[in-house]
């Protein structure tokens, strides 16, 4: 630790969970698909290899506490308790052991369920609506029991579902499992259990939130009922596992709600209708009077779910100083999770505002990432960019549950940036059977990642790029303000490619005929072009990328012509600047694309609607006008939007400069995210 640079020393100063010694102050928070035993898997719960390899990887990479994901106390499949499972509780064991040499402590997090926050899929949605099949499915997959929620209430993600309410005697089943659950995780050694959670809109958090929760029973109505699920539940862990035993708790401070499927922006003068900070305050200090031993916090529910998952347009730190706030009510330590800077959580922590550091998605981008934080090489970590593509792409839009397909789902915690992560036995390096030349032309992201894996498998790699920096695309797609991250991902790659000698760049350098090249493989990574749609006045409009580059310069007033992904991040970027942007889409909502996490989306959303961004769904380009754009409304009618400028963002078609003989990546074989770019990178890589 000599050469860590001093302002994270506080991170690096023990504390203590109850009677529990944890040997610094950075948590590995939870994450849906992290789980010791399996997540939503068709064969039920199972001790996950996958995921404790995971672990003790991070582990030997100086984390603290390590806090895997949810661990459902019953299946979702086949309706099995977690304590009916003996052989994997006696594999937990073991792998506790593991653990227990890299001087790490481990706490299992426990859900008592989703409720109304279930996300529930398209595929199984039409299975819930119908009663037969509903029957028929229950046996596999009890949708009412995974759906039960405090009060009778439309689902978060399939409005037209109602999820039913639970019984008492639910109730006081799931509150028997915590107990029974928890202490067969203490006798594997396991340092301490969280609650999921009165947190995040979860279930314990609907029964906390009147918002939600309309009951008429003990466990409704006043304060006290609303908590009390969540108190017995801590009650009947330490009754079962001792007073000692450390119980966490997965807290939200404030829900950040204005209504249903409605958060709200940070900064903005609201009417909460969750949990407030006064109630916060009184909740807080209720909880740990309950016997929990720890907060884990940030904000947030499912209809704010960017609190909880901030994307890339949430400010860094976002949920410090309510955290740090809730703090001065109670007497058990306090961790903040939430796109935390290391700096600032070191700076936090010294001055006693708050114990710990909550990261997760980082782990999945970089597992050595507080290792080269202690050896002073920040340059070397690789940014997790805050897109959840890989992650956590639970996606949805008007009228649709989560669109995301269910194998998808089933595969949560993997990462767009890093395939190795949750996928050890997919994608792998090995080394190449023979040492081969390979020409790879275009340097963007797919071309810079197949480079570098081909170079670490032993190949001699040379990368061609057109123009004059490394980037491609992407160098746009970072431009905007809030995109720091990606343009640290950029620096990044460039700092990696330097690294290897087998890898020569040949910058300025355009290919036009892939056989002259002095190559026993190539790799096209030449990207895709942006559409044209063939309207009158086109020509006036700027494309995408020559807005973002800063190419061509925009008025006061701009409409942008396509309400995906690359659009709405233009109109967001144009309203940062102050500017008055104007969204015309064809399809009834915004970023209706599959696999685009909804905590992203729904900020954009809650954004434009907030602060008044027009936005025109169901209505196509007509014409391109001087002063505006004609377009026909869902009704048919045709009207002037003015502006001074027009953006088009309107998609891609692939660009690959050759097919035949040649192995084609990246948007240049099929437009998709940074995901597909950098898995088929691999895909190709791994093979040659």
């Amino acid at each position: 630790m000599e050469k860590m640079n001093p302002k994270y020393e506080a991170l690096f100063t023990p504390w203590k969970i109850g009677n529990v010694e944890i040997k610094n102050r950075i948590v590995m928070c939870p994450m849906g698909g992290t789980s010791l035993f399996g997540w939503f898997e068709l064969g039920g719960c199972h001790f996950d290899k996958e995921a404790a390899k995971l672990f003790l990887e991070r582990a030997n990479n100086n984390v603290g506490l390590i806090i895997p994901g949810i661990a459902p106390l019953r299946d979702t499949f086949w309706g099995k308790w977690l304590w009916q499972n003996e052989k994997m509780f006696k594999e937990l064991k073991v792998f506790m052991d593991e653990i227990h040499k890299t001087g790490a402590k481990l706490f299992v997090q426990l859900t008592a369920g989703m409720g109304r926050s279930w996300a529930i899929t398209e595929l199984v949605a039409p299975l819930h609506k119908n009663k037969f099949t509903r029957a028929l499915v229950k046996p596999i997959i009890d949708t009412s029991h995974e759906l039960a929620s405090p009060s009778p209430q439309p689902s978060r993600w399939a409005h037209d579902i109602e999820c039913p309410e639970m019984t008492k005697e639910q109730i006081h089943e799931i509150i028997e499992a915590f107990a029974k659950t928890a202490k067969l995780c203490r006798d594997a050694g396991v340092d301490g259990v969280e609650v999921h959670a009165v947190h995040e809109g979860y279930l314990l958090d609907q029964f906390a939130i009147e918002f939600f929760n309309k009951r008429e029973d003990e466990y409704g109505g006043s304060f006290e009922n609303r908590y009390r699920f969540a108190a017995e539940v801590v009650k009947a862990i330490k009754e079962a596992c001792g007073e000692d035993y450390p119980v966490s708790l997965r807290y939200s401070v404030e829900s950040k709600m204005k209504g249903f499927c409605e958060g709200a922006m940070p900064g903005e003068d609201y009417v909460e209708v969750g949990r407030n900070m006064a109630e916060s305050e009184k909740a807080a200090k209720y909880l740990q009077d309950a016997g929990y031993d720890m907060l884990n916090a940030d904000n947030g529910t499912y209809d704010s779910w960017y609190w909880a998952h901030p994307p890339m347009y949430m400010p860094e730190n976002c949920n410090l100083e309510d955290v740090a706030h809730i703090k001065k009510f109670v007497d058990i330590p306090v961790v903040c999770a939430g796109r935390m800077d290391a700096e600032v959580a070191a700076k936090a922590i010294a001055e006693g505002r708050i114990d710990g550091m909550g990261v997760a998605r980082q782990f999945l981008t970089d597992p050595e990432w507080i290792t080269k934080m202690i050896e002073d090489r920040l340059e070397d970590i690789k940014p997790c960019i805050c897109c959840h593509s890989g992650c956590f792409n639970f996606s949805s839009s008007k009228g649709h549950a989560n669109t995301q397909d269910l194998k998808d789902t089933m595969g949560l915690a993997r990462c767009a940036l890093n395939p190795e992560t949750m996928q050890s036995k997919k994608y792998k390096l090995q080394p190449a059977k023979k040492a081969k030349k390979v020409a790879i032309v275009g340097g963007g992201i797919g071309g810079m990642e197949a480079a570098l894996v081909c170079a670490k498998r032993g190949h001699s790699v040379t990368l061609y790029e057109k123009t004059d920096k490394l980037g491609g695309v992407f160098v746009a797609a970072a431009a905007p303000s809030f995109k720091e991250k990606d343009r640290a991902l950029i620096a990044w790659y460039i700092r990696e490619i330097a690294k290897y000698p087998a890898i020569e760049v040949k910058l300025n350098t355009a290919v036009t005929d892939v056989k002259a090249l002095d190559a026993d493989e190539v790799i096209v990574a030449t990207g895709a072009v942006a559409k044209r749609i063939p309207v009158k006045g086109v020509e006036n409009a700027i494309e995408a990328v020559d807005y973002l580059l800063g190419n061509k310069e925009v008025g006061e007033r701009v409409t942008i012509i396509g309400g995906g992904l690359t659009g709405c991040e233009i109109a967001y970027d144009l309203f940062l600047q102050g500017k008055k942007p104007t969204i015309v889409e064809m399809m009834d909502d915004l970023v209706v694309t599959p696999g685009i996490c909804l905590a992203n989306t729904s900020y954009l959303r809650d954004c434009f609607k907030t602060n008044n961004v027009p936005v025109h769904l169901e209505t196509a380009l007509c014409e391109i006008v001087d002063g505006g754009v004609m377009v026909k409304g869902k009704d048919g009618k045709i009207f002037k939007i003015d502006g001074d400028s027009v953006i088009m963002s309107v998609g891609y078609n692939p660009a690959p400069i050759a097919t035949k003989g040649v192995h084609v990546i990246g948007d240049a074989k099929a437009v998709g995210n940074l995901r597909t770019v950098i898995w088929g990178a691999w895909d190709v890589a791994m093979k040659i």
